[in-house]
């Protein structure tokens, strides 16, 4: 019976204690798309109420936050079929924690983009995606309520962002301190 080479094997135990392609390729497109959603609100602030710039980003925010929900509803899809799991990277509370935040980004995320849908479909605009279609509003323009969704909505943003920020922060501890103790080799 032969065996593969000690060589192959590190490569395939390496491959094995990292995600799959498609489920780190959805991971970086959802950091991308949450960044430019941010950004785009952030940069609209700067353009006068009622201008073509500013109504032109927030009609691009709508287009991308479709896609956003495209891409969770793939991540979900995927991790609950043949998506990869890799085992605990920590134990006891450690790793309930890291679920914690993963299942809460993605719960985050879920309802920011449904309140960014209804947002949109309590307003005068259009839900459209990039003028290509628009999806109409099954309701009445009600002004308070959209109001009250968007503030909703800009909260956790920041939210996401604060805990987003976490998540990465700890990976990298994880990384760099825990798992390969390069940065406690540096240390005295």
């Amino acid at each position: 019976m032969d065996r593969p080479p000690a060589a192959s094997q590190a490569t395939t135990a390496i491959a094995q204690q990292r995600y799959d392609r498609l489920t780190m390729a959805l991971h970086w497109l959802t950091v991308l798309v949450v960044v430019t959603l941010w950004s785009l609100a952030q940069v609209w602030g700067l353009a006068p109420k009622g201008s073509a710039a500013r109504h032109a980003m927030q009609a691009l925010h709508v287009s991308f936050g479709l896609v956003l929900i495209a891409i969770l509803t793939l991540r979900v899809l995927w991790r609950a079929g043949p998506g990869r799991r890799l085992p605990p990277a920590d134990t006891g509370l450690l790793q309930m924690a890291a679920k914690a935040v993963h299942w809460g980004l993605y719960a985050l995320l879920g309802v920011q983009a449904g309140l960014g849908v209804f947002g949109r479909w309590f307003s005068e605009d259009p839900l459209a995606f990039f003028g290509l279609f628009a999806i109409p509003s099954p309701f009445a323009r009600d002004k308070a309520l959209e109001d009250g969704l968007i503030s909703i909505h800009d909260t956790i943003a920041t939210i996401i962002l604060i805990v987003a920020g976490l998540h990465a922060a700890a990976a990298l501890w994880h990384h760099y301190v825990r798992r390969d103790g390069v940065l406690r080799r540096m240390l005295p």
